[in-house]
């Protein structure tokens, strides 16, 4: 009997978790397909939201800009921190444990924070770069003076996303059995082949989980974006000054696609690691 009841805390526990985190999507959905402007009433069912997203040059840049620089920042941020997690596990102890405090100061720094400091920087970098290009001689003057704007909505985005690639690729690291890549070099392997057909596979889920994490915090950031982005608009910056005035329903209808997206890769990905995850065990099976 206690078992029962037990079981069916869990389950309603379970239900009022997930009603929480994911009916406000849903409510959000639905009035995508809303026929009045209305976010209290549901006065019937039409597409023309979509079509109207399609035709808002405004949102669509936004929306393009947010894209393009998610996916730059995310490439470059797990490439180098993949690196950097490579490079960290192979310090020494006490090395490792300050290079990982100091990487972890980011992840906890309140967001306006780091906007004010990374915009102060990058005002000091013009100033000081227009400096030097008024002072030093002809063939040395190639700093540039106007960084504010995409290169420092780039770089911003790249800082904050290197921590959560090393948190997410250091794990697997250590999880990874050495002796792989020393039974690689045994075989006749040289370092860079060892490395791209042993260790990198290897990493591979966690890489690509990384790259998610980081596209996902670009897209959807908008203190660290909104200090550094100049005269440029991301997407969460369009929907703070749209909120102004009043959200218009073409944000529902993007907020539903772009949800979808995102659902459809997370499914596919968690797909291709559960048949990984098989045809790895089918093989230790076989041996």
């Amino acid at each position: 009997m206690g078992k029962r009841h037990g079981s069916a805390l869990m389950r309603a526990y379970l239900v009022l978790l997930f009603s929480f985190f994911y009916l406000p999507i849903v409510v959000l959905m639905v009035y995508s397909f809303n026929e009045s402007k209305s976010r209290s009433n549901f006065t019937g069912f039409t597409l023309k939201w979509y079509e109207s997203l399609f035709n808002n040059d405004m949102i669509l840049s936004a929306l393009g800009l947010s894209l393009a620089l998610a996916l730059i920042s995310a490439v470059i941020a797990t490439v180098v921190g993949t690196m950097a997690a490579i490079g960290i596990s192979g310090m020494g102890r006490k090395s490792r444990l300050i290079i990982n405090n100091v990487s972890y100061i980011p992840v906890v720094n309140p967001e306006i924070i780091t906007g004010v400091s990374l915009m102060l920087l990058f005002v000091a970098w013009s100033g000081a770069a227009a400096w030097w290009n008024q002072n030093a001689p002809a063939f040395l003057r190639f700093f540039p003076e106007d960084v504010i704007g995409f290169p420092s909505l780039l770089i911003a985005h790249i800082s904050f996303c290197l921590p959560y690639v090393i948190f997410n690729v250091a794990p697997k690291l250590r999880q990874m059995d050495v002796r792989l890549y020393e039974a690689a070099l045994d075989l006749g392997c040289n370092h860079r082949q060892a490395f791209f057909k042993v260790v990198l596979p290897e990493l591979a889920p966690a890489i690509f989980s990384a790259f998610l994490i980081s596209l996902t915090y670009s897209i959807d950031d908008f203190i660290i974006s909104y200090f550094t982005c100049g005269t440029l608009q991301t997407l969460p910056i369009a929907i703070y000054s749209m909120t102004r005035k009043k959200v218009s329903p073409e944000i529902n209808a993007l907020s539903t696609i772009m949800f979808l997206v995102i659902l459809a890769i997370i499914l596919i990905s968690n797909l291709a690691d559960s048949r990984r995850a098989r045809y790895k065990a089918a093989k230790k099976e076989e041996v």
